[in-house]
C-alpha cells in the first residue's frame, strides 16, 4: 500500500479537548524522554516533535482547504518556540498521526486548533529552557532563545540548541495552560505577511492534488447513479458493457458501479451500462418550494433570543414593519469534481481523501464498510476545495465500498453531473421579521422566525454509498449550526427569535460556507435597512445609533471611512439613463461571539435588463490577533467573491425527480469580468485572542447588495439570488 507520510507514531487517540496539568520536572523529563507511550491530546507530543537537527514537526487534525493554515499554524509554533519559520514542518489530516481537532469548519482552525498548538509550543519552550538551565548552569532569567538556540545573555557563546536538548526524543509532558505566551510586542513572525508554501507548486503544476494520486495495482471506477433521487435498481444488463475491455460491474442492492483498468474505460462503461430503475417523484414542485417549507412538520423550536418582552413592546410601538426573506438552495459548486482512492483488503482500509474532516470521515467510512474504525486510516490530500461537505465524503465512501467488493485498490472520480447533481445542498431558508419603532425611529421590539432543517452536529449526512447499498446508518440531517446570528448583532431592548427546526428538507442538507449565519444576517441587515429608510435615517448612522460594542462601532466606522461614505437621510433617486448606481452597508458580529465585520457594496443596476453588477466591495475586518495578514486578505477576498456569486447568480434547479442544474450553464457562477474590486481594512488587535476568518465576511454581500439596489432604484430585493427577472418584477410592481 502506498503512503505519503512516514509514520512516527502508531496511533493517536484524539478528542480535541485541552484539559491539562504540568508537574514534570526537568530532571524527570530528561530521564523519560525517548520512551514510547500512547499519545493523547493533553500531551505536548501530540502536537510537536523536535528532531536532532532542530527541525520542528507540528501535527494538526485540521487541513488546509485554501484557508492558508499551512502558513499560519507554523507561524504560531515558530513564534512561541523562537525558531525560524522554515524549520517548522506541518503534518495535517492523517488519522494515524494527528489528533482529532474536529472538522476544518466554522472558522475555528486558528481559534481552536491553533491556540491548542500554540499552548503546546509554549509548554515545550518552557521545558526546553529548564533543560538548558541544567545544561548551562545558569538561571532561566539569564537565558534567552533565538532561532532554536538557548544562550546565556551575558555570554552568548555559551549556548545549546533545541536539537541537542530533546532531539528525536519525546517530551512526555502535558500541555500546561499556564505556560507563558510570548508578549505580542516581541512578535517577529506572527502578524507578518507570509506566503503560503503550497502556492508555487499549484501555480507551476507540480503540486500533488487528490486527482493526481495513484497507488500500484489501482483500478478506476465510476458509480452509475439512478435517474431519480429515490429510485431503486430493478435490473442490470451486464452484457451492455462487454464490448469494453476489462470492465467489471459491481452491485450491492441499489449501489451500482463499473470498474476498469483505465479511467476512460470506466467512463465509457458507466455511460453504456443499461439499467432499469423504478420511478420516483418525491421532490416538491419548484414553484411551490416556500409553500412546501411552511407546510413541513416542525420537529422542534429553538429560541435563539428572548430579551425583554417583544410582544408587548411591539404592541406599543409607534411604527411597525414586517418583511419575509428567502434564500435559495445552493450547491457547493467546487471547481473540480470529487475524487478519492481506497484500498480495502484483509480487514484494513487505507483511504486517501480531500475531506475537510478526516477523523469524522474515518467513522463514516467504517459505517459504510461495516468495519471497526480502528482499522480505517484516512490520509488527506488537496482536492478542489469545498467550504462545507460537498461530494468529497460521498466519493470517498464510493471508493471504499467498491474496493471492499472487489478486493483491490480503487480510484473514483466524480463527473461534473455527479458533483452538481448529488452533493449535499445548502438547504432552503425562509425568514420572517417584524420590528417595532418608537417615536424617535429607534428599534424597541424585534421578532424573527426562521424555517430550517433540523440538525445534529455530531453526525454527517447519510452517505450515498451506504444509502444505495442499504447499509444501516444513523438518521442525520446536518446543514450546520444554522440558527446562529438569528439573534441580531444589536442590543435591542426587546427581542424574540425562534428557529423552527423542520423534520425534513427536499435534498440532503449540509454545510456551505457560513451556513445559517449568512442567511440570518442577510435578513437581519436588510430588514434593519428597511427600518432606517422608514424613518429617513442614514443606514450607517442608524446602525451606530443602536450599537454599544466599541469594537463593533470601530469596524463599522472603518468600513464607512474606507468607502468614503457620505451620510444622507434618503437615497438619491435622480439618476437618468439605463444604469443606476447605489451603495449599501451591512454589519455583523459573527455568531455574536467573535470576529467583527462590516462592508459597503457598490452596485450598478441596469434598469432595462434588471442585471446587477457589484463593482466594488469594501470590508473592515476585526478578527482579534491577526496571524498572517496576507492570509486574512486572501480569505476575505474569497468570502466576498464567492458570496457575490451566490447572491446574484446561484440557485439549484430541479424537477420532481432530480436536480437539473448539473453543469455551469444551468448553475451559473460569477465570471472573472464580473468580479468586484475588493478593498480591505484590517484591524489587528495584538492583545486579543485570534478569531476565525474563513467565514464571517461572507455574511456581508447578500444584505449589502440588497441595500445598495434599494439605494439605486428604490426596490427591495428579499429573495436570493437577485436575478434580472426578480429585479424587473420588483420594478414592475413599483411602477
Amino acid at each position: 500500500m502506498a503512503t505519503l507520510v512516514t509514520t512516527r507514531r502508531e496511533f493517536l487517540v484524539g478528542t480535541g479537548a485541552l484539559v491539562v496539568s504540568f508537574s514534570l520536572t526537568p530532571g524527570a523529563l530528561a530521564q523519560t524522554a525517548g520512551k514510547k507511550k500512547p499519545v493523547a491530546p493533553t500531551e505536548v507530543d501530540t502536537f510537536l516533535a523536535i528532531a536532532r537537527d532542530g527541525t520542528v514537526t507540528m501535527y494538526t487534525g485540521k487541513v488546509d482547504i485554501g484557508t492558508g493554515i499551512r502558513a499560519a499554524l507554523p507561524q504560531m509554533v515558530a513564534e512561541e518556540l523562537d525558531v525560524r519559520l522554515d524549520r517548522v514542518k506541518m503534518v495535517e489530516g492523517d488519522t494515524a498521526l494527528t489528533p482529532d481537532q474536529g472538522p476544518t469548519w466554522g472558522s475555528l482552525s486558528i481559534q481552536i486548533a491553533g491556540v491548542q498548538i500554540r499552548q503546546a509550543a509554549a509548554t515545550a519552550r518552557k521545558a526546553l529552557i529548564e533543560l538548558a538551565v541544567q545544561k548551562l548552569g545558569m538561571p532561566s532569567a539569564d537565558l534567552a532563545v533565538r532561532e532554536g538556540v538557548v544562550f546565556v545573555r551575558a555570554e552568548p557563546h555559551r549556548r545549546v540548541a533545541y536539537g541537542d536538548l530533546i532531539g528525536d526524543q519525546d517530551f512526555n509532558l502535558k500541555v500546561d495552560p499556564a505556560a507563558p505566551l510570548k508578549n505580542p510586542k516581541d512578535y517577529t513572525i506572527v502578524s507578518q505577511p507570509v506566503p503560503r508554501p503550497d502556492i508555487p507548486g499549484k501555480v507551476t503544476g507540480t503540486h500533488t492534488y487528490m486527482h493526481d494520486f495513484r497507488v500500484p495495482g489501482m483500478l478506476h471506477a465510476r458509480v452509475v447513479r439512478p435517474p431519480a433521487i429515490g429510485a431503486t435498481l430493478e435490473r442490470v444488463d451486464e452484457a451492455s458493457v462487454r464490448r469494453i475491455k476489462g470492465v467489471k460491474v459491481v452491485r450491492q442492492n441499489d449501489f451500482l458501479a463499473v470498474v476498469a483498468e483505465s479511467e476512460w474505460a470506466a467512463v465509457k462503461a458507466a455511460r453504456a451500462l443499461k439499467a432499469t430503475w423504478s420511478k420516483w417523484e418525491g421532490l416538491p414542485e419548484p414553484a411551490k418550494l416556500w409553500e412546501h417549507v411552511r407546510n413541513t412538520p416542525v420537529a422542534k423550536d429553538d429560541v435563539a433570543a428572548n430579551v425583554g418582552n417583544a410582544k408587548t413592546a411591539m404592541a406599543g410601538a409607534a411604527k411597525t414593519l414586517k418583511a419575509t426573506y428567502d434564500f435559495a438552495i445552493h450547491t457547493h459548486g467546487s471547481m473540480g469534481p470529487a475524487c478519492a482512492v481506497a484500498d480495502v483488503r484483509d480487514g484494513k482500509a487505507e483511504i486517501w481523501s480531500p475531506s475537510q474532516a478526516p477523523h469524522w470521515l474515518k467513522r463514516e467510512v467504517a459505517v459504510t464498510l461495516q468495519m471497526d474504525p480502528a482499522n480505517v486510516h484516512i490520509q488527506y490530500l488537496d482536492g478542489a476545495g469545498c467550504y462545507g461537505r460537498n461530494g468529497h465524503e460521498d466519493c470517498t465512501a464510493d471508493a471504499a465500498l467498491i474496493s471492499k467488493l472487489i478486493g483491490k485498490p480503487v480510484r473514483v472520480q466524480w463527473s461534473r453531473e455527479d458533483e452538481h447533481g448529488w452533493d449535499p445542498k445548502g438547504p432552503p431558508t425562509l425568514l420572517e421579521l417584524r420590528a417595532g419603532l418608537d417615536a424617535a425611529g429607534s428599534v424597541v421590539a424585534w421578532e424573527s422566525e426562521l424555517w430550517v432543517p433540523k440538525a445534529d452536529l455530531t453526525e454527517w449526512p447519510r452517505t450515498l454509498a451506504a444509502t444505495h447499498a442499504r447499509i444501516p446508518q444513523k438518521e442525520a440531517i446536518n446543514p450546520g449550526n444554522i440558527h446562529r446570528n438569528l439573534d441580531v448583532s444589536y442590543p435591542f431592548p426587546n427581542q424574540h427569535s425562534v428557529a423552527h427546526r423542520l423534520a425534513s428538507t427536499p435534498f440532503r442538507p449540509s454545510w456551505i460556507r457560513t451556513p445559517g449565519r449568512m442567511q440570518n444576517s442577510y435578513a437581519n441587515e436588510a430588514f434593519l435597512d428597511e427600518c432606517a429608510a422608514a424613518v429617513g435615517a442614514d443606514p450607517v448612522e442608524y446602525r451606530l445609533r443602536h450599537l454599544t460594542d466599541p469594537r463593533g462601532i470601530a469596524v463599522l466606522r472603518a468600513a464607512a471611512m474606507r468607502a468614503n461614505w457620505q451620510p444622507r437621510p434618503a437615497p438619491n433617486r435622480d439618476q437618468s439613463g439605463p444604469i443606476a448606481k447605489g451603495r449599501g452597508v451591512a454589519y455583523v458580529k459573527y455568531e455574536n461571539t467573535r470576529t467583527y465585520v462590516a462592508g459597503v457594496a457598490e452596485v450598478e443596476v441596469n434598469k432595462q435588463t434588471g442585471a446587477i453588477r457589484c463593482t466594488r466591495f469594501v470590508v473592515a475586518h476585526d478578527c482579534g490577533l491577526i496571524i498572517n495578514p496576507d492570509g486574512v486578505r486572501a480569505q476575505v477576498e474569497g468570502n466576498i467573491i464567492q458570496t457575490v456569486s451566490r447572491t446574484l447568480k446561484e440557485e439549484v434547479k430541479w424537477n420532481r425527480s432530480r436536480v437539473t442544474s448539473v453543469d455551469w450553464a444551468s448553475y451559473p457562477i460569477l465570471r472573472f469580468p464580473e468580479v468586484p474590486e475588493v478593498v480591505i481594512e484590517l484591524i489587528n488587535r495584538l492583545n486579543e485572542p485570534p478569531w476565525g476568518v474563513g467565514e464571517p465576511a461572507a455574511c456581508l454581500p447578500p444584505p449589502a447588495i440588497s441595500n445598495a439596489v434599494f439605494d439605486a432604484i428604490g426596490v427591495r430585493l428579499r429573495s436570493v439570488p437577485y436575478t434580472p427577472a426578480k429585479v424587473k418584477a420588483a420594478l414592475g410592481a413599483k411602477a
